[in-house]
């Protein structure tokens, strides 16, 4: 397992830009480049449950473990989903179990920096890095539109 990190500074308000990753309008356009049809589904609460899926169904199950509205969301990733069905048994998703993906953001005179921290496997390094260094991108676009 590897630790990743992106980040990148975006002239919007941290609520502006949290609604932007997080709304179910605007998710989706940020995340194609992990999945072109990628969704999420969450219930908002630590200890609950959200699903990133993409329309297959397939995707990852996590539950979120600290949230701060506007500033910090961390999910756990708990299995994997598979036509819509968990799998936490397979060494796929045992791989998975317990790793991390955190984003935080702070507020600088009208400045946002996100951050975001993703735990996951060699093999996916690439998809992770295109998938963050494009999404980020469409987040800043997004969020800094008048």
């Amino acid at each position: 397992m590897i630790t990743l990190q992106y980040e990148i500074d975006i002239d919007a308000n941290a609520q502006k830009v949290w609604n932007v990753m997080w709304d179910t309008h605007t998710y989706s356009q940020w995340t194609r480049f992990f999945s072109p049809s990628s969704r999420m589904q969450s219930d908002w609460k630590i200890g609950g449950e959200t699903l990133f899926q993409d329309a297959s169904g397939d995707g990852m199950l996590a539950t979120i473990t600290e949230l701060e509205q506007f500033k910090k969301v961390v999910f756990q990733h708990q299995g994997m989903l598979k036509n819509g069905v968990v799998d936490r048994s397979s060494e796929d998703a045992q791989q998975c179990c317990g790793s991390l993906e955190q984003y935080f953001l702070s507020e600088h005179n009208g400045v946002t920096h996100l951050f975001a921290q993703v735990d996951t496997s060699e093999q996916y390094k690439t998809i992770m890095d295109q998938g963050f260094q494009q999404g980020f991108a469409v987040i800043k676009q997004l969020a800094e539109e008048k």
